[in-house]
């Protein structure tokens, strides 16, 4: 008798009288989501990704344009898991084979995502900042960030300019701040983190990028190139990875040998790049090596070229050869 009413006890237990279920439930639900920063080029949308994640996930320059891929940085924080999603800079000024490709990237990262930063100068509306607002679906809950609030002298004309771009846009809210100052950025997270939907993590916790080595080493080089060139070299030029390898080594925990060719579209720029004595290029790839060595935590080993391919950046096919999508 005793036995059956023990047996009849325990087979009445539920997920309830579970201890193990019980502090389960009792934990917050994880959230994940896709966050798309967009906005016209050089409005510091790679400067407030690297801020976002933590580390140097995109290229920065002064030079305008400078991101050419669809960059996504992880950061994931408490219960809450962050994909943000850099783009290029909306193509307006060019029509070539190379712009149309960014700009299909620009249009594929906001077409499926959770919440989109709209990012602009804070105080500034331009024509191109009108193009790529009209990109943006009513439907995907967009914030407007009002990025390089540290620049703006007056304060006060900002809240008239505020309800000029709520008339513009329903923004869901409106964010002025600065990507340098570590409390914007901080209060941006919480902010983001509400329109996230709850489920499962899609990455490692302490997984930054999806992208690979080989693929940061060309962009690192590429940065180097914009920042040795200034204005001097076209926009258009860029950088090849053709060989990346990992080697055995006694001396060396971790050993990468890669070389790299700069791709620019005349003789002349070929010189711009090279410099006298070769003096440029060796900046370049010394300056590209020692901030490698940091990131990848490995002795690197550099080897770079400049090559002329006149007009690729018009031509499709040598677009999606160079790695454009």
């Amino acid at each position: 008798m005793n036995d059956a009413a023990d047996e009849g006890a325990s087979a009445a237990e539920g997920p309830g009288d579970d201890p193990d279920a019980m502090r389960a439930a009792d934990l917050p639900a994880q959230r994940c989501g896709v966050i798309a920063i967009v906005g016209k080029p050089n409005v510091g949308k790679s400067t407030l990704l690297n801020a976002l994640v933590g580390e140097k996930i995109s290229i920065t320059s002064r030079k305008a344009q400078t991101t050419r891929h669809r960059i996504t940085g992880i950061r994931t924080r408490a219960q809450t898991q962050f994909i943000f999603v850099d783009t290029p800079g909306f193509q307006t000024r060019h029509a070539g084979a190379l712009n149309k490709s960014l700009n299909k990237t620009v249009l594929g990262a906001i077409g499926d995502v959770d919440l989109i930063l709209f990012a602009v100068e804070a105080g500034n509306f331009t024509l191109a900042d009108a193009r790529v607002l009209s990109l943006l679906k009513p439907e995907i809950p967009a914030l407007l960030v009002a990025n390089k609030l540290d620049l703006v002298q007056r304060r006060a004309d900002l809240a008239p300019w505020l309800k000029g771009m709520q008339e513009r846009h329903p923004f869901a809210e409106f964010v002025p701040m600065s990507a340098k100052n570590k409390g914007d950025v901080e209060r941006l997270f919480g902010i983001c983190a509400k329109y996230l939907p709850e489920q499962a993590w899609w990455y490692a916790e302490d997984e930054l990028t999806d992208r690979s080595e080989r693929f940061l080493a060309g962009e690192t080089v590429r940065e180097k190139l914009f920042r040795f060139t200034g204005d001097e070299l076209p926009y258009s030029s860029t950088v090849l990875v053709d060989k990346f390898e990992e080697q055995a080594s006694r001396q060396y925990r971790r050993l990468v040998k890669i070389a790299a060719s700069i791709v620019v579209e005349r003789d002349s720029h070929k010189m711009m790049v090279i410099g006298e004595k070769g003096e440029r290029l060796k900046r370049i790839g010394t300056e590209a090596r020692q901030e490698l060595e940091k990131r990848m935590d490995a002795k690197v080993f550099l080897e770079l070229w400049v090559k002329v391919r006149s007009g690729w950046a018009d031509d499709a096919a040598r677009v999606r050869a160079f790695g454009y999508e």
